[in-house]
C-alpha cells in the first residue's frame, strides 16, 4: 500500500502543476515554447528530462542486462547529441526566434519546405510519443500486475491530460519535479541497492562473463549506428529543438544544456550498471524489457520501491509530454498553417485554445498506436531511422553550408526518407544498413542538386543572417508574455 500512496501522490502532483500551467499558458508562444522565459536550471532540468525516458530508462537498463556495462552506449550517444547541439548550434537557434525545424529550412532556403519537412518530423515526434507509451505499459504491469493495455491507457492519459492544459508551461514544471524525482530514485536509491545486492562489482565479476564489462561488447558496428541515428538525431529533432526555443538567452542554453549533456553521460553509466547487477539476481528474465521493474520489485522496501517506480514513470512521462507537445507544434505550425481556415482560428487564447485540441487528438492518436505496438527500442530507431535519414544533411546543411539550395534540400530529404524506409522494409527494423543507406543516398541528392541548380537568392541569405545575429522579428504582434523571467 505504500507503493501505492507515493505513486498515487506523484500522479496528483503532476495533474495539479498540470492545471497550474493552464494559467500560464495563454498565447501561442507560452503554450508552445513557455514564453521563451527558462533559465539555466529550468532549462536544463527540462532538458534532461526530455531526453531521459522510455528508452533511456527502461531500454537503458535492458541493454545492461543483456550486453553488460556496453549498453550504455545508446544513452551516451544522446548525451554527445546534446552535447555537441549545445556546444556548436544552440546560440544560432536562441537567436532565430522560431517554433520548428521546418521553420529553420523555410527560412533558410527561401522556400516552402515545411510540409515534406514537418511530415518527417510529425512521424518522429509521435513515435517518440508512442515509445514512451509503450514504456507504461511494463512499469504498470510488473507493478499492479495489470496488462499493458491497461497501463499504456493510465500513463498515457495522464501525459495527454496535463500535457493539453498547460502545455509547454505544464511539462516545464512537471519536468523539474520528475528531474529531481528521477535523479534521487535512479541515482542515490537503484544503483547502490542494485550494485550491493549482487556482490558488488568483484560479485558481477565473478558470475557474468568477461564481455559483461568490455566497453566495446554490443559491437563496434552497433555502437557507430547508435551515434549516428541517437547522436545525430539529438541534434535536429524537434522535440529538442523546442526545448532550446524556451531558453531566456543564448548563455543560458549553451551552458544548461552542456550541463544536461554531461548529466546524460552519467545517467547511461548507471543504467548499464543496474541492468548487469540485475542480470547476477534475475538471470532468466524471458523478456530483457521487464529487468527495471523486476529489480526494483524485488530489491526494494515498500515506500521505497515506490518512490524508485515513480522516477521511472517521472521520466516516461517527460519524454512523452516534450514529443507530444512537438508533435503538436509540427501539426499546427508546419502543416495545418497552411490550410487558410486554421490559419485564421485566432490570437492569444484561441491559438492556446487551438494548439490544446491538437494536442488532445495527437495524443490520443500516439496511445492508440502504443496499443498494437510491442517493442520500445524497434519502435525508437524506426523514428531516428526516419529523421535522420531525411533530415540531417538538409539541416546541417542549412547551418554550415551557403551553396546548398531549396531544390537541393528537397531532393535530400525526399531520397533519404524513400532510401531509409525501402531499406529498414528490406533489411529489417533494426539492422545497421538503413540509416548507412539513407544518410549517404541524402548526402549524394543534396550535394548535386544543389550544385545543378541556382544558389539561393542573396536577398534570402541576406534575411537569415539578419536572423542569426538576434535581428529577429519576435512573437506574433499582440502576443504579450505571461510571466517574468525565471531563474
Amino acid at each position: 500500500m505504500a507503493d501505492y500512496a507515493v505513486i498515487a501522490g506523484y500522479v496528483i502532483g503532476m495533474i495539479g502543476i498540470g492545471w497550474y500551467g493552464l494559467r500560464l499558458a495563454r498565447t501561442r508562444s507560452d503554450y508552445l515554447v513557455a514564453g521563451r522565459r527558462l533559465g539555466w536550471f529550468l532549462y536544463s532540468g527540462t532538458m534532461s528530462a526530455v531526453v531521459l525516458g522510455g528508452a533511456s530508462t527502461v531500454g537503458g537498463v535492458a541493454l545492461g542486462y543483456t550486453h553488460g556495462i556496453s549498453g550504455a552506449w545508446l544513452v551516451l550517444t544522446i548525451g554527445l547529441g546534446i552535447l555537441i547541439l549545445h556546444a556548436l548550434f544552440a546560440r544560432r537557434l536562441v537567436r532565430l526566434r522560431l517554433y520548428t525545424v521546418s521553420e529553420l529550412l523555410d527560412l533558410r532556403y527561401g522556400g516552402a519546405t515545411s510540409i515534406a519537412s514537418g511530415g518527417v518530423m510529425w512521424l518522429y515526434t509521435l513515435m517518440i510519443t508512442v515509445t514512451s507509451m509503450l514504456a507504461f505499459g511494463t512499469i504498470f504491469t510488473v507493478l499492479f500486475d495489470l496488462p499493458g493495455l491497461v497501463g499504456i491507457l493510465i500513463g498515457g492519459g495522464i501525459v495527454v491530460l496535463y500535457s493539453v492544459l498547460g502545455g509547454m508551461w505544464s511539462i516545464t514544471l512537471t519536468d523539474i519535479a520528475q528531474f529531481v524525482i528521477t535523479t534521487v530514485g535512479f541515482f542515490a536509491i537503484l544503483l547502490p541497492a542494485a550494485v550491493i545486492s549482487a556482490g558488488g562489482f568483484d560479485g558481477m565479476r565473478a558470475k557474468l562473463d568477461a564481455s559483461y564489462f568490455s566497453f566495446t561488447s554490443i559491437g563496434g558496428g552497433t555502437i557507430v549506428t547508435y551515434i549516428l541515428i541517437y547522436g545525430f538525431g539529438l541534434l535536429i529533432g524537434q522535440d529538442i529543438w523546442q526545448r532550446v526555443f524556451t531558453a531566456r538567452s543564448p548563455r543560458v542554453a549553451t551552458y544548461g544544456g552542456i550541463g544536461s549533456g554531461l548529466y546524460c553521460v552519467v545517467y547511461a553509466i548507471a543504467g548499464a550498471l543496474i541492468g548487469t547487477a540485475t542480470k547476477v539476481m534475475y538471470p532468466d528474465l524471458a523478456v530483457a524489457d521487464n529487468a527495471f521493474a523486476t529489480v526494483t520489485e524485488g530489491l526494494l522496501p515498500p515506500g521505497v520501491r515506490g518512490l524508485v517506480l515513480a522516477a521511472a514513470l517521472a521520466a516516461l512521462m517527460s519524454t512523452a509530454s516534450g514529443a507530444l507537445i512537438a508533435c503538436s507544434a509540427v501539426s499546427s505550425t508546419d502543416i495545418l498553417s497552411r490550410f487558410r481556415r486554421f490559419s485564421r482560428a485566432g490570437t492569444h487564447d484561441g491559438e492556446a485554445s487551438t494548439n490544446r485540441v491538437i494536442t488532445l487528438v495527437i495524443g490520443l492518436l500516439a496511445i492508440g498506436i502504443a496499443t498494437v505496438v510491442t517493442d520500445v527500442v524497434a519502435a525508437l530507431t524506426v523514428a531516428y531511422n526516419i529523421l535522420v535519414g531525411g533530415l540531417l544533411v538538409a539541416i546541417l546543411g542549412a547551418l554550415l553550408w551557403r551553396r546548398g539550395t531549396l531544390l537541393g534540400a528537397v531532393a535530400g530529404m525526399a531520397v533519404g526518407s524513400v532510401v531509409v524506409v525501402v531499406s529498414m522494409i528490406t533489411h529489417g527494423m533494426l539492422a545497421n544498413e538503413p540509416i548507412y543507406y539513407g544518410l549517404g543516398a541524402s548526402l549524394v541528392a543534396y550535394v548535386v542538386v544543389s550544385l545543378l541548380t541556382p544558389r539561393t537568392p542573396e536577398t534570402v541569405l541576406a534575411e537569415w543572417d539578419r536572423r542569426l545575429r538576434g535581428e529577429g522579428e519576435g512573437e506574433p504582434s499582440g502576443a504579450t508574455e505571461s510571466l517574468t523571467a525565471t531563474r
